[in-house]
């Protein structure tokens, strides 16, 4: 069947990236056009890249937009007796038969070099959409952030007109010094000043924030104004808690990016964290006292303000499956944007991205200990 174009929506809490972005009605699936290099890696990554795949948002599949200009409004969906599938096998079967059975109409051909325009955050020309699990869903008001990758932006391919902007941009931007920039930032509470606020209390930094009011000067004190935010209830002790947790998963992101010979340009990092307060300590309280009820030998660490490791032992599926299933949201970290991203075999890992990477693990090591 094809789900009604009405039942999807446009996605709300996109902190950067272009128009056209998508979810389910529950908000349980992330729907956004790409092109085909994008879904190819996606692919490659879940079938023979585990350690990576894990580090970027969970894979669904893909659908069919009805035409390139039409990617917000009409998307070619499986579902079930009118409703979305939620379970993720059977989103992920549900999918799969989807594309089997689809004739979508050829992808667009791209404009000649010499024609490239930069979309500026527009929708993309494309007939295909990537569809993911949605990594805000569960938290109640979730703080994203969007980190920029590299100090080179463009791929090899790239027209001479986009090596030549992208270069611009990473010379005068945090990309020069530190291997980033903050694309994007969505921030529950996030100003003193009513009037900067949208009408669900958030404060969205787009693009040119990252670009123009952020410098090698006062990008610490940027993100330190991204965790700590006692207008939303944000301690000092609960944002040295995400910070730490951050720093931990960032170290993890390091070491499998070091282990992997991938070349991604113009990729991100996005950060989410529950930007209430309140929500924030209740959800650390409950996850710890989940974790207390596992038993010990299920467990390399214990709080969730370290970090969760949990064992993978057949016999006690049961016992690890209904205390994941009860873990309320704290924090993520993933990978994201693989529209310019490819495997080089042979060439090692990708120095570019880690100098990112490195960069942003230490100044969140920075604000877990200050």
């Amino acid at each position: 069947m094809v789900v009604d174009p009405q039942s999807l929506k446009s996605y709300g809490h996109a902190a950067a990236g272009h128009a056209g972005t998508m979810s389910d009605e529950d908000g349980k699936l992330f729907i956004k056009p790409c092109v085909q290099a994008e879904i190819d890696f996606y692919e490659t990554a879940k079938r023979d890249h585990p350690e990576l795949s894990d580090l970027m948002p969970e894979y669904m599949g893909t659908l069919s937009l009805t035409t390139p200009d039409e990617a917000g409004e009409a998307v070619a969906a499986v579902v079930s007796d009118n409703n979305v599938k939620t379970d993720t096998a059977q989103i992920a079967a549900a999918v799969s038969e989807q594309i089997s059975t689809s004739n979508a109409a050829p992808e667009t051909t791209p404009a000649a070099e010499n024609e490239w325009v930069p979309t500026k955050g527009g929708k993309i020309s494309t007939n295909k959409a990537v569809v993911l699990v949605n990594n805000t869903y569960g938290f109640k008001k979730p703080n994203i952030l969007d980190v920029k990758l590299g100090v080179r932006l463009w791929a090899d391919d790239a027209p001479e007109k986009k090596k030549a902007k992208f270069d611009k941009i990473s010379e005068e931007t945090t990309h020069r010094n530190f291997g980033f920039r903050i694309a994007g930032m969505r921030m529950y509470k996030g100003s003193d000043n009513p009037a900067d606020l949208d009408d669900e209390d958030y404060r969205v930094y787009d693009k040119d924030y990252g670009r123009f009011s952020v410098n090698d000067d006062n990008l610490v004190s940027e993100f330190r104004h991204f965790v700590f935010n006692k207008n939303a209830g944000i301690d000092k002790e609960l944002g040295q808690a995400v910070c730490k947790a951050f720093v931990q998963t960032v170290d993890n992101v390091e070491e499998v990016l070091e282990q992997n010979e991938t070349r991604m340009y113009s990729a991100s990092l996005l950060f989410v964290f529950e930007g209430d307060g309140k929500a924030l300590r209740s959800a650390i309280e409950k996850n710890n006292s989940i974790v207390d009820s596992v038993p010990d030998r299920l467990l390399t660490t214990k709080r969730v303000d370290s970090g969760i490791a949990i064992e993978d032992e057949e016999d006690d599926d049961e016992v690890l499956e209904d205390a994941l299933r009860s873990l309320p949201p704290i924090f993520s970290v993933k990978l994201i944007d693989f529209a310019h991203a490819t495997w080089v075999p042979g060439k090692g890992p990708d120095e570019n991205m880690l100098k990112g990477v490195r960069s942003v693990r230490d100044i969140f090591q920075t604000l877990a200990t200050e």
